[in-house]
């Protein structure tokens, strides 16, 4: 057996370590919180209430149903997996599992679990426990709207991911594979889809009253308005206890709603921000910070028979209307920059000589025209994510605007992004806009979103034989370099048949009050708040 307690099987997520609130730059939140809302203060000195404002609601906040990072940076802070990332990278740490081992076949995992740990209702966390979580995730069991199923535990009837997993003791859970997977113990620690709920006897109601092992423990839940977390006092960890008693999560849809509540002390950190706010929030006197984030911004081609993107050419002559760089340049400044690659480029060695459609609008024109392609329709999001600052709906219209100067008229519908999350599964569109933020700093993480059969992850419906198989062999692959020239070969694939039209990589950008310290913001895009605290 070969013991796995340090895991990590790439370096390069280390150049994005984590940030500290205590440094001299800033931290990230979201949401918003009304003045009357701010919370009393301690005797220490120190508020009893932080609230962070972010763009929407959650989705939901059961991890097996939902894959958007409104609903992780609030989940993280409910549940626990049985390993999780440390604070400065994506190097894998035991959580609820003390230890565990791996066969030598690369197989068979076995974690023993730390004892005495109890879900926020009282049940006790046993091996029975994680079962439960895991195996509704499973097939048969699994539901077309656990989106993150396949990504984190693969597809045992089509040969990859877990066979079983089994309760050897009340204290030792064995999860078995059907097929090597490198990436595998990174994929237990991502913030949705792995985190493990109390075996509850409705799961229906997790998605709205969470019950986990975390740091903090589920209040209430006001649509539209916030979800209130609350300490919990019996948490079994002392190194992430909470520091703060009540956590407030506020939504506030527009960004500079978001910044004017910073401004005055209405929350304590925000998400969100792009290039036209950042001075606005330092003349306020708060504080800013921006490092190169893990995530990718594009617009996907349908590619399924319902659209005219079906056909390769026709996404190859779109992709050469539209100039990315000074798209790219006029959206973001100095916030973003031009995506070579569907990986950041300080992640992925493999991207440097891959060569993307080049801007050719002539060329585009006579293609289109030849093509007999005049309009199209799209369909996008109204509000910020982390991939892209603006929004959707400004991301389409520049790119209606080039498409409009090669004879191609470009019908744009845009939802919030709730609605947005539905839509792009049940409604006709030609192309759509979308993103990736990485969950464990694997490039199986980027990658295998073009090989997944779940059209929520795979939004392009994107079906290439080759490009499975090679998914299927980047994942089963131990030598690095090796697997760095297998999904070299994926970005080819993807430069080639033009799935994406690839847009850029952001930043992470956030706002916060100088009060506000102790708190995380991690490479995978979510904040650790069970740490901060905010002085009076």
């Amino acid at each position: 057996m070969t013991e796995a307690h340090d895991l990590s099987r790439r370096t390069f997520i280390k150049m994005m370590g984590a940030v500290s609130a205590t440094s001299a730059m800033g931290l990230a939140a979201c949401g918003s919180q009304r003045a009357s809302e701010a919370g009393g203060s301690s005797a220490s000195g120190t508020a009893d209430t932080i609230t962070f404002a972010q763009g929407a609601d959650p989705r939901g906040l059961d991890p097996a149903y939902v894959d958007d990072g409104e609903s992780a940076k609030i989940m993280i802070h409910i549940y626990e997996n049985l390993v999780t990332y440390s604070d400065e990278s994506c190097d894998v740490e035991p959580s609820l599992a003390d230890s565990w081992e791996i066969s030598d076949d690369g197989l068979t995992y076995t974690f023993h679990l730390h004892e005495g740990i109890k879900f926020h209702d009282g049940t006790d966390f046993n091996a029975d426990a994680v079962v439960w979580a895991i195996s509704r995730e499973l097939e048969p069991n699994r539901t077309d709207d656990m989106t993150y199923a396949s990504f984190i535990y693969g597809t045992a009837s089509e040969g990859s991911g877990v066979e079983s997993v089994t309760a050897v003791d009340d204290h030792t859970v064995a999860i078995k594979l059907v097929a090597v997977s490198a990436p595998f113990i990174k994929n237990l620690a991502m913030c949705v889809g792995s985190p493990l709920p109390a075996p509850v006897s409705d799961p229906s109601t997790l998605m709205e009253n969470p019950v986990g092992t975390g740091p903090y423990k589920f209040v209430s839940w006001d649509k539209g308005q916030n979800v209130k977390l609350v300490a919990n006092d019996d948490y079994w960890n002392d190194d992430r206890k909470a520091k703060t008693k009540n956590l407030i999560f506020r939504f506030i849809t527009e960004n500079a709603s978001r910044v004017t509540a910073l401004n005055n002390g209405e929350v304590d950190i925000i998400d969100g921000i792009d290039d036209s706010v950042a001075d606005q929030i330092t003349s306020g006197g708060d504080k800013l910070y921006s490092t190169d984030g893990m995530n990718i911004n594009y617009m996907a081609f349908n590619c399924t028979t319902n659209s005219v993107c079906q056909d390769e050419n026709v996404r190859k002559a779109i992709a050469k209307a539209v100039n990315v760089e000074e798209m790219v340049k006029s959206l973001y400044g100095d916030y973003a920059t031009v995506a070579n690659s569907v990986m950041p480029t300080w992640m992925a060695p493999y991207d440097e000589d891959i060569v993307q459609t080049a801007y050719d609008p002539d060329a585009a024109k006579q293609e289109l025209a030849d093509l007999g392609v005049t309009s199209i329709t799209c369909i996008t999001y109204s509000n910020s994510r982390p991939y892209n600052t603006k929004n959707g709906q400004t991301l389409a219209e520049a790119i209606q605007g080039y498409l409009s100067k090669v004879g191609v008229t470009m019908d744009i519908t845009p939802y919030d992004w709730t609605t947005y999350k539905t839509k792009v599964q049940t409604d006709p569109w030609d192309v759509c806009f979308y993103g990736w933020v990485g969950d464990n700093g694997d490039p199986d993480n980027f990658m295998n979103l073009l090989a997944d059969a779940t059209p929520t992850m795979n939004i392009a419906q994107f079906d290439d034989a080759e490009y499975k198989a090679l998914i299927a062999e980047g994942a089963a692959e131990t030598d690095e370099d090796k697997r760095n020239d297998i999904y070299h070969q994926c970005e080819k694939i993807v430069a080639e048949k033009q799935p994406w039209l690839l847009v850029s990589h952001s930043a992470d950008l956030y706002g916060y009050s100088p009060k506000l310290t102790g708190f995380v913001v991690h490479p995978t895009g979510v904040v650790r708040m069970w740490g901060a605290t905010k002085s009076n």
